[in-house]
């Protein structure tokens, strides 16, 4: 089980200080101390070299994926989390590793200079256990930045999703740009928990802005449609252009039961009157 000689790790302990100040110079001349505030900094290389040193004492350094590592990488994926949230890119959190080689590097060299072949062992190990510890910390930036996108995505699609009360009863949903099926559950699920939360019996759904309609967009206004019948709410599609309604026709699509409409005041006025309620000029 490859594991650092007993002598680098104490000279790591007795030369910290000199070695946490290399590291942290090094950080600044290649930028990665850049938007990290001082205090940070020295908390995270303090902790970092402390975990470093704790799991070296008897730990596999070509095997960081064992329990004695499990520490240091739980410490590298909080800092890899940290800085996806912050905006850096992976080079800038990657480097706040890799940078540690040379500090480390001046510090064997020091030690073992009498005996060239145990320093070349000594570097090797470094080398790889390094560089396994900022590999380790790319996949979890990559992962956080993911997860980022993701749920930054999610939100566009809610907010891109509005349901908007109309009257006691009457809902809308404005649809703007194309459905696909990730949109489609969005919709779905947004307005019949609207549907739920406000009791409404009537929801219109306004693709005035949907630029195109095909079979697979019909199929998910059909889905969508079904769904608020069976919530026990009446549907009305709003915003079908002449271009729409050929389309519908040249592609043979069903939409038989579905009540549709040529704008979104016209669907106002039927849901109105389904309602039992009629608009009228107000009186002198």
């Amino acid at each position: 089980m490859p594991s650092l000689h007993p002598k680098t790790i104490e000279a790591i302990r007795t030369y910290e200080n000199d070695l946490l100040a290399n590291w942290r110079a090094g950080l600044e001349s290649t930028g990665a101390a850049r938007g990290v505030g001082e205090e940070l900094l020295h908390r995270e290389t303090n902790q970092m070299l402390m975990l470093l040193v704790e799991a070296s004492q008897n730990g596999d350094t070509s095997n960081i994926g064992s329990a004695t590592w499990e520490k240091i990488r739980q410490f590298l994926e909080q800092v890899s989390r940290s800085r996806a949230l912050q905006g850096f890119d992976s080079q800038h959190t990657a480097t706040f590793v890799f940078s540690l080689k040379q500090a480390l590097f001046a510090l064997i060299q020091r030690e073992f200079a009498s005996d060239p072949l145990l320093l070349t062992e000594q570097v090797w190990m470094i080398s790889e256990l390094v560089d396994a510890l900022g590999m380790h910390t790319v996949r979890t930036f990559q992962k956080s930045r993911e997860d980022v996108i993701k749920r930054q995505q999610e939100e566009l699609l809610e907010l891109s999703t509005p349901v908007v009360k109309l009257w006691d009863g009457i809902l809308a949903l404005p649809m703007i740009g194309t459905l696909d099926s990730q949109r489609t559950q969005v919709v779905m699920e947004s307005l019949l928990q609207k549907i739920v939360d406000t009791g409404s019996e009537v929801a219109i759904i306004d693709i005035t802005g949907v630029p195109t309609v095909d079979t697979l967009v019909a199929q998910h206004l059909l889905k969508t449609v079904t769904a608020i019948r069976l919530m026990g709410a009446d549907c009305i599609i709003s915003g079908v252009r002449p271009q729409i309604a050929q389309t519908i026709v040249h592609l043979g699509l069903d939409l038989q039961g579905v009540i549709t409409k040529s704008n979104l005041a016209d669907a106002l006025a039927l849901a109105l009157k389904r309602a039992g309620l009629r608009v009228v000029p107000a009186a002198d």
